[in-house]
């Protein structure tokens, strides 16, 4: 009877979510008609919470996928507040790439064993 009761209050439900490297956070918000995931995420109080969460900045996804503020949210969603990224990966995928040819080079061609 329990699981039925706190099945059906999830499903009445949103979470906003967001973490670093130090603490990660889901907070649970009550679904209206046309909630948008903005209006989840000031519901939530998220921001006080974190500061530097910036929503001109940040981006934000439902479940791991890209969207915008005003995406009108389904009872269930988690929206999704995401960190800026430290570095470009192409960039990084380069960076090691040029590391291993000239690592390559210097042992003469010949692979580590």
């Amino acid at each position: 009877m329990t699981e039925d009761r706190d099945r059906d209050r999830d499903r009445d439900r949103v979470e906003v979510a967001y973490a670093r490297k130090d603490a990660q956070v889901i907070l649970s918000v009550a679904v209206s008609e046309g909630l948008t995931a903005k209006e989840a995420i000031a519901q939530s109080r998220i921001l006080r919470r974190f500061p530097e969460i910036d929503l001109r900045v940040n981006r934000v996804g439902i479940f791991g996928k890209l969207t915008q503020l005003d995406q009108v949210l389904e009872p269930g969603d988690r929206v999704e507040i995401y960190r800026p990224l430290i570095a470009d990966p192409k960039a990084v995928r380069r960076q090691r790439a040029t590391r291993g040819k000239a690592m390559h080079k210097r042992n003469g061609g010949k692979e580590k064993t």
